[in-house]
């Protein structure tokens, strides 16, 4: 039973719950009108969320914000998802109620209409499902009263993703054949006890789920057990669910105003109540995994980045990123353009990382060309990174040291290479011990920088914050580059959290600036890293 259905009680003419303004709308529409036809060719996506991780979203969500011009967005809705709009969108904060700069319900329509009217195309975000408490109908009403096309995406409602991420099933064979969604927090000076049939509530067999009721918790807790509810009746409290602090408590309506007193448990949360919250029937799988509750700092640039934050965060773990280098183009393209006109006279290419590959293979379709102008050479790359990138673009390599660092990869080339032209495809930076080594042991070595890499000289103040307040429990450091720049970027807020090295080499950097790494990784990739980590675990 879902808020807002027109469900009568026999020989009772009134709702057991107040009909909402979706119901008004699709009663006012005309039988020959269509909401989502118009002679305008705008259009607004109305959008569900999810009930807070980001990779809830719907894929037909995520097409919405692919092609949006305008994202107006609530604060229950992930910042995540932004990421998924183009460059050029602009965003627009609706606020928070907590933070005392919320934007008011018709301010916000009129933003929308605002934005169609000028023939962008919208999508209005909204945390969990627009239609469960989401003022769908108010919103949709606006646009069709504006003539404008619109279409509704749903999401996933919290109170279904509360319970399995709380560890229970809301609905059982058992207890409860059926479930209402109820609205804790009602209109800005209504009283709950008025507006809902608390009786009926009461008698119902099944499981309730209330959404928005911290506030109003000790009201309407107090309601249910007045009319009949069993005082000792569970209740699991879910706080940001599927968010990776998510928390979580068991209780009783009698209990349930002091928990949240004493807990001092504020919004987003739903209470879901009945037998199933003790049945604990699929178990704590979201808070039972190896990181839950670690907040892990990723420095990588963001290219290289989403491989290692997508195992953390499958691992249970809040990922802040701040990349601590940022990569791009060269400054100076002609080194690697004349290397690349010379690819037939070399006879070992070897690549030093993933991102020289990345940029390697763009400059060689630039110039025209593909990989069969590599025919001639063989290949060498330092780690099972470079090896899969290459690997990705048809290459097989010929050579790779069982230690993914410079000295063992020129240790490997060392007898293959007197009297050889060599070309070492590389960054803007980096040490020089490949290329002297080479060169010593008679290679004739060219060098080529396919990338530069640069320092990230100003920090997001947020993540400065988190670490300054201790907030952070691991901060990576996968190259000696990004130890140098992360040290210049946090300083002394580095001592609040726990450094892991990608190897010794860049551990050694990290003390020699006074700042000794916590772990190093017994394997020199990201996935070391996170190994790494989830032993510490």
């Amino acid at each position: 039973m879902l808020v807002g259905n027109r469900t009568e009680r026999p020989n009772d003419n009134r709702p057991i719950f107040p009909h909402n303004a979706y119901l008004d709308y699709t009663a006012s529409i005309p039988r020959n009108s269509n909401p989502f036809v118009s002679e305008n060719t705008a259009k607004v996506f109305l959008v569900g969320a999810g009930p807070g991780d980001a990779r809830l979203l719907t894929l037909r969500g995520k097409e919405c914000l692919e092609q949006a011009d305008v994202v107006i967005y609530d604060y229950l809705a992930s910042r995540e998802l932004l990421k998924l709009a183009r460059p050029s969108a602009e965003l627009i904060s609706l606020g928070s109620p907590a933070s005392g700069r919320a934007i008011s319900q018709a301010d916000a329509q009129r933003q929308m209409i605002a934005a169609a009217r000028a023939g962008r195309c919208v999508v209005r975000l909204k945390g969990g499902d627009p239609g469960v408490f989401g003022r769908l109908g108010e919103e949709a009403a606006a646009l069709h009263e504006a003539g404008i096309a619109f279409e509704l995406v749903p999401g996933v409602s919290t109170a279904l993703a509360a319970g399995p991420y709380a560890g229970v099933a809301i609905t059982s064979r058992k207890s409860a054949s059926c479930v209402a969604f109820v609205a804790g927090k009602l209109q800005a000076g209504a009283d709950p006890t008025e507006q809902i049939d608390f009786a009926a509530l009461a008698s119902f067999p099944g499981t309730l789920v209330f959404y928005m009721g911290s506030q109003s918790a000790a009201a309407w807790s107090e309601a249910l057990v007045a009319r009949g509810k069993p005082a000792s009746t569970p209740v699991v409290v879910v706080r940001r669910c599927s968010l990776p602090d998510q928390q979580s408590w068991i209780s009783t309506l009698a209990d349930l105003s002091k928990l949240l007193r004493s807990e001092n448990i504020t919004p987003p949360m739903v209470a879901i109540v009945g037998d199933v919250a003790l049945q604990q029937e699929v178990g704590a799988w979201f808070t039972s995994r190896p990181l839950f509750g670690q907040t892990i700092l990723v420095t990588r640039p963001e290219q290289q980045a989403a491989d290692m934050v997508r195992t953390l965060v499958d691992l249970g773990a809040e990922v802040l990123q701040q990349p601590a280098i940022a990569i791009g183009s060269p400054t100076d393209s002609r080194p690697l353009a004349t290397a690349i006109d010379r690819l037939g006279e070399f006879d070992w290419i070897v690549f030093s990382s993933r991102n020289g590959v990345a940029y390697f293979f763009s400059a060689l379709a630039a110039a025209g060309r593909d990989a069969r102008a590599l025919a001639k050479a063989k290949l060498a790359a330092i780690g099972p990174a470079t090896s899969e990138a290459l690997a990705e673009r048809g290459m097989i390599i010929d050579l790779a040291p069982d230690e993914y660092r410079a000295e063992a990869l020129a240790a490997a080339l060392l007898p293959l290479v007197p009297g050889k032209q060599i070309l070492l495809v590389r960054a803007s930076r980096g040490r020089e011990v490949l290329a002297e080594e080479l060169s010593a042991a008679g290679a004739v070595v060219t060098q080529a920088v396919a990338y530069d890499s640069r320092d990230v000289k100003v920090p997001d103040p947020e993540i400065v914050e988190a670490l300054r307040a201790g907030r952070v429990t691991y901060t990576t450091a996968t190259s000696s580059a990004i130890a140098r720049s992360m040290v210049e970027l946090f300083g002394e807020s580095l001592r609040q959290t726990r450094l892991i090295a990608i190897s010794p080499l860049t551990a050694s950097v990290l003390d020699e600036l006074g700042y000794p790494a916590s772990v190093v990784a017994d394997d020199y990739t990201a996935a070391g890293i996170v190994a790494a980590i989830t032993k510490l675990e």
